[in-house]
């Protein structure tokens, strides 16, 4: 029996469980291969909790996925709702703490290995407004403009509401944006015909759709999206 609502992927805990969870292997793998055009021979999700079997309270923390990739180097995923003036801030911070927690004391410095950060993000970032809606940021020679400085720095910023202009395109990575901002649209119902992981997603959303205790948590999360909004709003006006 399919549940007569379906939950936001583009809810961050509702998201952490269609791509967090061990057993999203292959959904985790699919998207990330699409988002930093690469193949990727393995995806581990060991390091993340399940959020429907521990006690999830009204407050607005913070929600990530930790994905080993390739048995190699580490990519921290973030979905984000909630519109922050401290973002950029906020996922150079993840980057650099995940960069960091690799080295233990008395190690050496080549031990280091790439980190990725990607933020999804609900909103539009007012200094990226004229770009696209998938930037990819490394460090690179200021002048010249040509040389890169390491390839262990990588962040992705994607920005949802810039997509909906571009539905008619011919592009993988959309389809996983359009799922997650609506998985009953035309377009994802007609993808998932031939995009194996983007089915297994949308079983997944169902699965958990009709979780009671997943519905529960899903709604102190929207509550505490909505009431951090609306404080942020508030904050405005004075």
């Amino acid at each position: 029996m399919k549940p007569k609502q379906i939950l936001s992927p583009k809810l961050d805990v509702v998201f952490q469980s269609i791509f967090g969870e061990v057993g999203s292997e292959d959904i985790t793998k699919s998207f990330l291969e699409n988002i930093l055009n690469e193949h990727i021979d393995s995806v581990d999700l060991s390091r993340n909790p399940i959020l429907r079997r521990e006690f999830v309270n009204d407050k607005l923390g913070i929600l990530d996925i930790v994905a080993k990739i390739n048995d190699d180097y580490f990519c921290n995923i973030e979905m984000q709702c909630a519109s922050k003036d401290e973002i950029i801030e906020r996922i150079l911070y993840y980057w650099a703490r995940s960069y960091s927690n690799q080295l233990t004391a008395g190690k050496n410095y080549n031990l280091l290995h790439k980190s990725i950060s990607i933020l999804i993000a609900d909103f539009t970032l007012k200094s990226l407004k004229d770009l696209p809606y998938h930037t990819s940021w490394k460090i690179i020679e200021e002048n010249f403009r040509t040389t890169i400085l390491t390839d262990k720095l990588q962040i992705h910023i994607i920005e949802l509401p810039k997509i909906l202009k571009l539905q008619n395109e011919n592009d993988e990575l959309l389809d996983w944006l359009f799922f997650l901002v609506n998985p009953k649209s035309a377009r994802v119902v007609e993808k998932m015909k031939t995009n194996k992981a983007l089915k297994q997603a949308i079983e997944k959303l169902e699965k958990i759709s009709q979780d009671e205790k997943m519905q529960r948590i899903a709604e102190l999360r929207l509550k505490a999206i909505l009431d951090e909004n609306s404080a942020r709003y508030d904050g405005f006006k004075e």
